[in-house]
């Protein structure tokens, strides 16, 4: 990549580089929280959880990555929002608030926040910026839903880690390389036009 196209891009994230307007964000926040609503379909129980395993933390961590952090931010709580006033659209086609996974989905975010600060500040350029980001924000899914979970059920910590963080982690490493492939390659993408 030239020393002009990393200027130029410094400091945008993906959904940047379409022309700007009101339209345009309000389209991306609320394709945001679709994209969210549909891969949380894509929803596998885990025996002994009550935490399945989802695409929604990946395109959480994808919107938050490619919007940046304030239409990120805006995304997942429209998000959160609708699954709360019965849009069932949470994992398995659940909705509202008294779910014990529903920590997750606040976990979600506050990472789609703090991913899509960093995609800003290039940390969706190259695999490894990409890897840190990614990592980051699994990190901070599991830092509010493990809690709200061990909450929710009464479980104690160790069991909570046991039933929604241990089972999660070779699938979450999975999406991680996933993202690790898509964003920096998106980027080059751009970066040849």
């Amino acid at each position: 990549m030239s020393t002009a196209a990393t200027s130029v891009r410094t400091g945008q994230v993906l959904a940047d580089l379409l022309p700007a307007s009101r339209v345009r964000d309000a389209a991306l926040v609320i394709g945001g929280a679709a994209l969210t609503g549909l891969a949380a379909q894509l929803s596998v129980p885990i025996p002994g959880t009550p935490v399945p395993v989802t695409g929604q933390t990946f395109a959480a961590l994808l919107v938050g990555t490619s919007l940046g952090a304030g239409r990120g931010f805006l995304s997942l709580a429209l998000y959160a929002l609708a699954g709360v006033a019965g849009v069932p659209w949470f994992a398995g086609g659940g909705s509202g608030a008294a779910a014990p996974s529903f920590g997750y989905v606040l976990g979600m975010l506050l990472a789609a926040t703090v991913v899509g600060a960093l995609a800003r500040r290039g940390g969706d350029r190259d695999v490894w910026r990409t890897a840190g980001t990614m990592l980051l924000g699994e990190a901070i899914i599991y830092a509010v839903g493990v809690p709200y979970l061990a909450f929710a059920t009464g479980m104690s910590a160790t069991a909570a880690i046991a039933a929604g963080l241990t089972p999660f982690l070779i699938g979450d490493a999975l999406k991680a390389a996933l993202a690790m492939g898509l964003l920096p390659t998106a980027w080059k993408l751009v970066d040849r036009k």
